[in-house]
């Protein structure tokens, strides 16, 4: 080691002092019982597909110029490395047919990858009520997308100053709707999460997954609440504070799937609060049924830029995730 080397870590060392109380007591490191990694993630099936690492692109955008770029960076970036995708609400894709080229991203993405449509619960029952539930099979196929997810958002849409009616309760909208397509379904909150009630119900339906869009990530009801007007914020904000976060959500899955090995869904997207890789190898490893973890505003962050921005971010993600899985166990194992 030469004299500069040994000095820069002399004077790194003094800067690089931690308390216990810093210590993520989620895991146990485990230094002698592996060697560096070298291709530890495997490729496996999820959502029909074939992902080399168990990294899910949650639904954000779509509409604006911006967002073009935006979902053509995640569409790269998910052939490059395996990662799956999921679109922004299509609602102006069905109802105006608007930015099309904002939605058509089969031809970056690759066909081995899952990818998935987006509509809101609100569209869902419209779509009942007016027997035209064959526009979004048609427009399923026309993104090539392999299914379709829905994202139930009633405290949203409550919220939201321009927010539509839910007719019915959302459980019902989802099994009729289920019974008249022949794609793949997946079901999502959109920043609150959901109750061991409602998650035993999603369970119990023949859906392809679920995913928990879980309290602790962005918060769509306080999100629409910055729009009211002040008397309104102050009087709702505490309905913005109810949720249920993803260790709580996963506690209730894992109950299920110890009183019934049967259940029909076999697949979970973890989301919401997903802050680092280790939160996701975390969840991953907790669940008792194949998970992969998902973020959102995180790749937002990173595709506003440049590509390779983009690539950067993911792939230490990756190379994050490899270390996890050669040395760390959980605590509570």
């Amino acid at each position: 080691m030469s004299a500069d080397k040994k000095k820069a870590h002399i004077d790194l060392a003094l800067q690089s002092q931690t308390l216990r109380e810093t210590r993520d007591t989620r895991f146990n490191y485990e230094p002698l019982l592996s060697a560096h990694p070298q291709g530890i993630l495997k490729p496996f099936p999820f959502l029909g597909k074939t992902m080399r690492v168990p990294i899910w692109i949650s639904s954000m955008t779509g509409g604006t110029e911006a967002s073009m770029l935006i979902n053509r960076n995640l569409a790269r970036v998910c052939n490059e490395f395996g990662l799956g995708m999921g679109l922004g609400s299509c609602r102006t894709l069905l109802e105006d047919n608007l930015y099309p080229e904002h939605f058509l991203l089969r031809k970056y993405l690759g066909d081995e990858v899952p990818f998935y449509a987006n509509l809101g619960i609100v569209q869902i029952g419209k779509s009942l009520a007016n027997n035209t539930v064959d526009r979004i099979s048609e427009m399923v196929d026309r993104l090539e997308a392999d299914g379709l997810i829905i994202h139930v958002n009633p405290l949203q849409e409550w919220l939201q100053p321009e927010g539509e009616v839910i007719l019915q309760k959302p459980i019902d909208i989802i099994k009729e709707f289920i019974e008249q397509v022949n794609f793949p379904v997946i079901v999502k909150e959109v920043g609150q999460g959901m109750g061991p009630e409602s998650l035993r119900q999603l369970m119990s339906l023949p859906l392809e997954a679920v995913e928990f869009a879980a309290f602790g990530g962005t918060n769509f009801a306080s999100l629409e609440l910055q729009r009211s007007n002040q008397q309104i914020r102050q009087m709702l904000e505490p309905l913005s504070l109810i949720g249920n976060d993803a260790d709580v959500m996963l506690g209730s899955l894992n109950k299920l799937v110890h009183e019934n090995k049967k259940l029909p869904v076999k697949q979970i997207i973890i989301s919401g609060g997903i802050k680092t890789f280790l939160d996701g190898y975390y969840f991953i490893r907790k669940s008792q049924v194949p998970a992969i973890y998902g973020q959102a505003s995180m790749f937002l962050k990173y595709a506003r830029e440049d590509y390779e921005t983009l690539r950067e971010f993911t792939l230490n993600q990756i190379r994050g995730l490899e270390i996890a899985f050669a040395y760390l166990t959980l605590t509570e194992d």
